[in-house]
């Protein structure tokens, strides 16, 4: 899976409009952006575009409006910060329409190196189900199209893959390379020995991904409450944990497969229980931990006990790639996350590269603190999660090859 693709550094833009799709879903509360990871993840892209005098116009969604445009998902806000971290004024093109009038003025009065934002691109109905006219009224602004938002990159939406029917000219933003690089090289190509960690609520989201990552590494990890179905495949009392029944067969599947393959899956050898689920998620619990085969009837597992954290990071420790997706357990509560945490730290303190494959795991990563310690964390969960899959994404698949 080794990028072939045009990048942002193949291309010539000088005096060319170039149509970026950027990921700037950020937080929002109260209209104030909480987070601005994604904005800053894109600028790489944008400075290299402006710096080549490019006329950069930039598109991405905001949230899901329902019913067309809504004031709360107004990518207003995004353009004031972007404009803060570039340096430079950039102009929002305030329409309800996304192409309208104000789009094609401030896109007909650009110079070399401007920037223009174009409002949310999910106020328009034909968006998310890739229709006409809006993919060629997207594409009627621009003569060049960079695709750099990884997170949207396994929708094919009007902005990131129905806008390619009538540009020709396309190529791979920074953003986008970075992470079909690092997710690609480890699945497809990763130095081995190649740990996979994944962990999660439900074993249903992560079907495929167990199959494609048995086939590819040499240890899989299965934390989360996706663990505790694999525990009842084995035969083991799990109390109140989550299970999902239907899956037994697919676990039983899966550790034959692995058996079979001569592939070690590591399941949690012990588990933190409590009465029930904490309500609020951070609420004080009281918290025991038990054997894997030891759960009382009435308790729940709600992250991995304290042997298992030592057992997950000795496996992580001889790794030389190692894959991330999924939390340990319930993280977003202090006394729940000793599991994510010790898995985190466990990455923290090895040379493996390692990967953190998006959603859940790379919040756990950033609000904990290791961010820094990671070789990369992914920008999109779902993408991330197909791309693991082996899954060809239509964001990518859209872009010339070189």
């Amino acid at each position: 899976m080794q990028l072939n693709k045009v990048t942002v550094d193949d291309i010539n833009v000088k005096g060319k409009k170039v149509l970026v799709r950027c990921d700037f879903n950020v937080p929002l509360k109260d209209g104030v952006i909480t987070n601005d990871n994604r904005i800053t993840a894109a600028l790489p892209t944008i400075k290299k575009l402006i710096a080549d005098g490019g006329k950069v116009i930039l598109c991405s969604h905001l949230g899901k409006p329902k019913n067309g445009p809504e004031d709360k998902f107004s990518l207003a806000p995004v353009a004031v910060r972007l404009s803060e971290l570039l340096g430079q004024d950039v102009v929002f093109a305030n329409d309800d329409e996304v192409v309208g009038e104000n789009a094609k003025n401030a896109v007909a009065q650009m110079n070399d190196g401007d920037v223009v934002l174009l409002q949310n691109t999910r106020f328009r109905k034909e968006e998310t189900k890739n229709l006409e006219p809006f993919s060629s009224e997207l594409a009627s602004l621009a003569d060049v199209f960079v695709m750099d938002a990884f997170g949207s990159a396994h929708r094919a939406h009007c902005s990131t893959a129905g806008v390619t029917d009538h540009i020709k000219d396309t190529a791979v933003g920074y953003l986008m390379q970075k992470e079909i690089n690092y997710l690609g090289n480890a699945v497809e190509t990763p130095v081995r020995p190649f740990v996979a960690i994944l962990g999660g609520a439900k074993v249903a989201d992560k079907l495929n991904v167990i199959s494609n990552l048995l086939e590819k590494c040499d240890t899989l990890i299965i934390g989360g409450g996706m663990a505790y179905t694999f525990l009842k495949a084995q035969g083991k009392e799990v109390g109140l944990s989550l299970v999902d029944d239907t899956k037994i067969d697919y676990c039983k599947e899966m550790m034959a497969k692995a058996e079979k393959l001569g592939k070690q899956l590591l399941l949690p050898i012990d588990t933190t229980i409590a009465a029930g689920f904490p309500d609020p998620i951070d609420a004080p619990i009281d918290v025991k931990v038990v054997d894997a085969d030891s759960i009382p009837a009435d308790m729940e597992g709600l992250d991995i006990g304290t042997k298992t954290q030592q057992l997950f990071a000795d496996a992580v420790k001889s790794a030389k790639t190692v894959v991330w997706n999924g939390p340990m357990g319930v993280f977003e509560n202090p006394t729940l996350a000793k599991g994510t945490i010790a898995v985190a730290k466990a990455l923290a303190e090895t040379d493996a590269t390692t990967i953190i494959g998006g959603g859940d795991s790379a919040a756990a990563v950033i609000q904990l603190g290791f961010a820094d310690k990671m070789s990369h964390i992914s920008t999109g969960g779902g993408a991330s999660l197909e791309y693991l899959e082996g899954k060809t994404l239509p964001g990518i698949a859209v872009i010339a090859d070189k």
